[in-house]
């Protein structure tokens, strides 16, 4: 065993691992959770085309909702309505086969709906496929540059008042068509013209819209056995598909889809434009295309990781590899005369759902696009236009996501939200999202630089509170607050703000020694109540770099505690767990959540099994440096191993035992005692045995015994740390305790099987909890005596162990 305990790698040997390539009681997939070519869910080009059933299913379920959705999509831009189906197909198979999100599917999106749309009106049909172009090329670059990640940076209020700003000028739009009127040029003038378009209603029109829009909001929320066979059509297609047999039925006479022969379709030209125009065009497409892939990518992880059924661990997502993949379909897709491409969030929502496993989902929903392109012209002229646009004008209503809203608020970014979508729908989005940025920057100098000091004297006490981030800006209205403490009172300093710089603390610290000198006292606390760490004051630290996650107060003296009401413990116990859990959320979880999600989704696989004593001084993570998902940890008191078959028993350590060796294969055991153990202490005291002193208590601790009976027979050697022999008979029992345990432990069946095979090592190991030092146990036959039993001391840095002999 080595000197430092370190953290598990994904290197480590896998001769463990089933034949099925997972390992038992985990989720499948490759065992050291790197993302291989031939793997399900990731192939490649060139890596074979085994198609899952589900895959087929899922492809299905996408194609039906992605057709509709396209014709309304290209309708919407006023791009011709073939374009909408070449590029949900170029986006299925293109972007399917290079991207790096397998489950994202990806095609014409409401995101791009209003850039596409001025872009037409301005440049022309021919001129905007080249721009489609241009941008995938742009996207193609950017992959190569691995800068992926970067477009995530961008705030969610932003990108989110941004979706909703097009969502809001994609309503007001397709709202004329609805009506039976045509829309104008701009969102601004759509709004001045509704009035005149609700005075000059169309009944054909509207009654078809009016159906298509309730049978998509009712279709998903048929009760009973009747609607779960009736949700498996997508509410797009059966509305699209109720509109058309009312239009067909009652013989209205509406404009409909007009598919032109696929030999007149319009293909791209030279860019014809003022270059400076064509260059912004093109960041715009990449710009926002790029964001809302990559972000869909994300969250379709998320869908992934979560869902239960199938239970078939997807790849997680490369983003560079998708920004790539995009990048190619939106060049295939301008060539072809298609619309810019994006990931799709709600064809990768209901790919996720419906049980897709691979990208092969993905590239089949294309292949049918273009066999429904090429077979199914005479149904597709058939659906009318103010069906489709009552499709898109429902799908841009739900752009402005009353969650995301109430997510944004509650981060206090609201006013980046409202002005990014204000600024979409009365700009442009190129636009909007520039004065997003600018109202972000701007509230974060505001937030930056505002902070509110105020002192009020109650109960005794000067309390001064900080509201805001503490910055050298606001170090003389902090020094003229503190200024007033008088000498030798009692100050409690609240400071409620995540950021204080060099300057605020040195103000801090230069008062409070200050004060202090004068007799009085100074205490900080946070927004919760809770104390933290002082300012670095210079005669005393108490503990300080471990504050938050102590469980006493500096200077607070045990008996203080012991005088406080049961009630006042009480409230103070839930305070303080309350406070705890705050903190984890608020500074931890942040931090550790993508390593825990990838375990959550793969499963354990320790590498040890740690038994230790449950004692509260003992934090396993901490001395043996380890993470989530290192270590398999059994906690009793006294670190007891009971023998196999030993009448009053206890199975749940062997069970531990046995799930850790036959079912998660660890490859260590360690058994773990400490100084000061109580249960040891107990032993030596002796305790009382039969009648009604047999409490649970006692009865566990008969475990111990064959410890105590080792320490005092003749036959044995007592143990020794660092060479020598402790003076402390507690001491001594902590060790031989240890040693006794590894017996019991090489008495279980699966322990032996696993020491026969090679498998599998056992350690000892003592934790001087007032030294903060480890010691293992040496191997005898090393020191060429295998009776010798030895604790050396445990150093990360090389030097030679202390081995002296008496």
């Amino acid at each position: 065993m080595s000197a430092c305990f370190p953290s598990r790698t994904h290197d480590e040997d896998n001769s463990n691992i089933s034949p099925s390539g997972h390992h038992p009681h985990s989720p499948p997939g490759p065992p050291d959770g790197r993302r291989r070519r031939g793997d399900q869910g990731d192939r490649g080009p060139g890596s074979g085309f085994r198609i899952a059933g589900a895959d087929v299913s899922s492809s299905i379920s996408v194609f039906l909702i992605a057709l509709p959705l396209s014709l309304g999509i290209a309708l919407a831009t006023g791009a011709p309505l073939q374009a909408g189906l070449v590029a949900a197909a170029v986006g299925g198979i293109v972007a399917g086969l290079f991207g790096g999100a397998p489950l994202q599917v990806s095609g014409p999106a409401a995101g791009l709906t209003v850039i596409t749309a001025d872009l037409i009106q301005r440049y022309g049909w021919r001129t905007t496929c080249a721009i489609t172009v241009l941008a995938g090329l742009s996207q193609l670059a950017l992959s190569a540059l691995r800068v992926a990640r970067s477009a995530l940076a961008v705030s969610p209020a932003i990108v989110h008042g941004m979706l909703a700003g097009i969502g809001v000028t994609i309503a007001m739009a397709q709202l004329h068509i609805v009506l039976g009127g045509t829309p104008q040029s701009s969102a601004v003038d759509n709004l001045l013209a509704l009035p005149g378009q609700l005075a000059d209603l169309h009944p054909a029109a509207l009654s078809v819209s009016l159906l298509t829009i309730t049978v998509l909001l009712t279709w998903p929320r048929f009760p009973g056995t009747i609607g779960r066979w009736v949700r498996k059509v997508p509410a797009a297609l059966a509305s699209v598909v109720a509109a058309t047999a009312l239009a067909a039925a009652a013989g209205i006479s509406l404009p409909r889809v007009d598919l032109p022969s696929w030999s007149s379709h319009a293909l791209p030209g030279l860019p014809e434009g003022p270059v400076l125009g064509l260059i912004a065009a093109v960041l715009t497409i990449t710009l926002v295309g790029s964001v809302e892939s990559l972000l869909s990518a994300v969250a379709i992880d998320r869908l992934a990781a979560a869902r239960k059924k199938p239970a078939i661990r997807v790849p997680r997502a490369d983003l560079d590899r998708e920004l790539r993949g995009q990048g190619a379909a939106n060049v295939v897709s301008g060539a072809l005369g298609g619309l810019p491409i994006t990931g799709v969030a709600v064809r990768s929502t209901a790919n996720v759902s419906t049980g897709a496993v691979s990208r092969h989902s993905a590239m089949l929903h294309g292949v049918w696009i273009a066999v429904a392109a090429l077979l199914l012209v005479p149904a597709l002229d058939l659906i009318p236009l103010a069906a489709l646009a009552a499709l898109v004008m429902v799908v841009g209503v739900q752009m402005v996501n009353i969650t995301h809203m109430r997510n944004v608020r509650r981060n206090r970014e609201l006013p980046v939200y409202v002005a990014t979508m204000a600024a979409v729908v009365l700009t442009g989005v190129l636009e909007g999202v520039a004065v997003g940025i600018a109202v972000a920057v701007a509230l974060a100098l505001y937030r930056l630089t505002r902070v509110r000091i105020g002192m009020e004297q109650r109960d005794g006490h000067h309390r001064v509170r900080v509201h805001g981030q503490l910055t050298f800006l606001a170090v003389p209205r902090l020094s003229r607050v503190l200024g007033k403490m008088p000498h030798g009172a009692d100050a409690v300093v609240e400071l409620d703000g995540s950021f204080m710089d060099h300057a605020a603390y040195e103000a801090l610290h230069d008062w409070q020694t200050t004060h202090e000198a004068h007799g009085g006292t100074v205490e900080f606390t946070g927004r919760t109540g809770g104390r933290i760490a002082e300012p670095a004051p210079e005669s005393h630290a108490c503990c300080r770099p471990w504050t938050p996650w102590r469980n006493h107060h500096c200077g607070e003296h045990p008996a203080a505690a012991s005088s406080v009401s049961p009630e006042r413990r009480t409230e103070h116990a839930q305070h303080q767990l309350a406070s705890g859990l705050s903190s984890f959320q608020r500074n931890t979880a942040p931090l550790v959540r993508e390593e825990l999600a990838r375990l959550a989704r793969e499963g354990q696989r320790p590498s040890q099994l740690f038994l230790t004593c449950a004692d509260s001084r003992l934090v396993t993570s901490m001395i043996t440096a380890s993470g989530p998902g290192d270590l398999f940890t059994v906690r009793n008191v006294g670190n007891l191993v009971p023998k196999p078959g030993e009448e009053g028993g206890d199975d749940s350590v062997a069970a531990a035992i046995e799930y850790a060796v036959d079912v998660l294969k660890v490859d260590s055991i360690t058994v773990c005692g400490h100084s000061g153990c109580g249960a040891m202490q107990a032993l030596l005291k002796g305790m009382p045995e039969g009648g009604d002193q047999a409490t649970p208590l006692r009865r566990w601790l008969r475990h111990g015994q064959p410890s105590l009976a080792r320490m005092k027979s003749p036959q044995h050697t007592w143990a020794r740390i660092a060479g020598s022999l402790p003076g402390d008979p507690v001491e001594q029992l902590c060790l031989t305790n240890v040693v006794q345990q590894l017996e019991h432990l090489r008495a279980h069946d699966s322990v032996a099987r696993g020491l026969a095979d090679g498998t599998l090592q056992l350690h000892g190991m003592y934790f001087h909890v007032g030294e903060a030092q480890a010691y293992l146990l040496a191997d005898g036959e090393d020191r060429g005596d295998p009776t010798e039993e030895v604790f050396d001391r445990v150093a990360c840095e090389p030097a030679t162990p202390e081995r002296v002999h008496a």
